[in-house]
């Protein structure tokens, strides 16, 4: 599969890639498995969606957010590797949700990035993951997901 051309089925274009906002790399590759730091909800114009989900933002609105982390996630990585079809497997994500303290729909949240992921990679694109609720996130993210994948060399 030709990952360039899927995303173009698609209608996806991947972000210019996010700069950290402090001292790490947004992608890390230790033998063949890439991190990828936490990626927030990138918009076109560079900024990051904000917002508390239950609050300000909806389930529908956070589940786009999520998949706009998706989108920065995939921008860090091809960065990275520079070839998206080198991704043998997404192994796990990890999904941190800014929302309230009696709401309880991270993994619908989260959805927004897995399903974009299976989407583009196929079964390659199913993953172990994590949905976290927290009560603050960086630079007031309303999302911030990080991934792991396994590349070939």
């Amino acid at each position: 599969m030709i990952i360039e051309d899927k995303l173009q089925e698609l209608g996806i274009v991947l972000p210019n890639p996010a700069k950290p906002a402090g001292s790490y790399k947004p992608c890390v590759i230790v033998d063949n498995t890439a991190y990828i730091s936490g990626q927030g909800p990138l918009l076109e114009d560079g900024s990051f969606a904000k917002g508390v989900v239950g609050k300000d933002l909806s389930l529908e609105l956070a589940q786009e957010h999520a998949q706009k982390c998706g989108l920065a996630i995939l921008s860090a990585l091809k960065n990275e590797i520079k070839d998206l079809d080198r991704v043998e497997q997404l192994i796990k994500l990890t999904g941190f949700v800014n929302c309230l303290d009696n709401f309880t729909q991270q993994p619908q949240v989260i959805n927004g990035c897995s399903d974009l992921m299976q989407k583009i990679f196929g079964e390659k694109g199913i993953h172990a993951r994590a949905a976290v609720g927290v009560n603050s996130l960086p630079l007031g993210f309303s999302v911030e997901i990080e991934a792991i994948f396994k590349v070939t060399p």
